[in-house]
C-alpha cells in the first residue's frame, strides 16, 4: 500500500500538479472491492511491475500510467461497460485535476483499448494493452491462482456454464495471430502464454 501511496505521489510531482485529495483513496478503495478477486490491487501491482520493466517503450509515459491506475477502477462482473465506466471516471477526475482535455482524451482511449476487442490503434495503447495481459504469459503457479480468482469473481455462474464460456474466451484468445502487440512483450511472453491458454482450455473441458 505504502508503495502504491508512494507511486501515486511521485507520479502528481512528474504531472508538475498537486495530487487531488481523495482519488488515491477511492482508488485503493475501488480495488480493495469484496467482489474482486483477480482485480484486486495485486493486479495494478504486477501491471505496475510490467510498466516499470517497459516504460521506455511508451511515448507518453506518465499517460500510460495513469490509465493503469484506472483501467480497472470499475468492475461489476455483472455489467457490461466496466471499461466504459473506468474511462469515464478517469475523465471527470482527471480534468478536474487540471490535465488538459487532449490528455483526458488519450488517457481515455487507453482505458477503452483494455476491451480486446480491437487491434490497438497507439504504441501506447499496444504496451498497454499488453501489460494488461501479461498474467496470460505468467509463470505457471501465477497463472493458475489466476484461473481460480477469476472463477472466485464469477462464483454465482454454474460450473458447467463457467467452464463452457470461459473456454470460448480462452480459446478466443488462442486463435488470435499475436496475443502481445509490442516486439519485446511479445518475444517474452507469447510462447509462455499460449502454453497456459492451450493447458487451461484442456483443464476446463476435461
Amino acid at each position: 500500500m505504502n508503495t502504491l501511496a508512494q507511486r501515486w505521489q511521485s507520479l502528481w510531482q512528474e504531472l508538475g500538479k498537486p495530487a487531488p485529495g481523495g482519488l488515491l483513496r477511492a482508488l485503493l478503495d475501488a480495488y480493495s472491492e469484496p467482489q474482486r478477486h483477480y482485480h484486486t490491487l495485486q493486479h495494478l501491482e504486477e501491471c505496475f511491475a510490467h510498466f516499470d520493466a517497459w516504460t521506455q517503450l511508451a511515448e507518453h509515459p506518465l499517460e500510460v500510467e495513469l490509465a493503469l491506475w484506472f483501467h480497472d477502477s470499475v468492475y461489476d462482473v455483472h455489467a457490461r461497460d466496466n471499461e466504459a465506466q473506468s474511462a469515464a471516471w478517469a475523465d471527470t477526475a482527471l480534468h478536474d485535476a487540471g490535465l488538459s482535455i487532449e490528455v483526458c482524451a488519450r488517457i481515455h482511449a487507453l482505458i477503452m483499448a483494455t476491451c480486446h476487442d480491437a487491434l490497438p490503434a497507439s504504441n501506447d495503447a499496444r504496451l498497454l494493452t499488453d501489460i494488461d495481459l501479461a498474467i496470460l504469459g505468467a509463470e505457471p503457479a501465477r497463472f493458475a491462482e489466476y484461473e481460480r480468482q477469476i472463477r472466485l469473481e464469477y462464483a454465482h455462474v454454474p460450473e458447467a456454464l463457467f467452464n463452457t464460456k470461459r473456454s470460448e474466451i480462452l480459446q478466443a484468445f488462442l486463435g488470435r495471430a499475436r496475443l502481445f502487440h509490442t516486439p519485446a512483450l511479445h518475444e517474452r511472453l507469447e510462447p509462455a502464454a499460449r502454453r497456459n491458454l492451450a493447458q487451461a482450455i484442456a483443464a476446463t473441458s476435461a
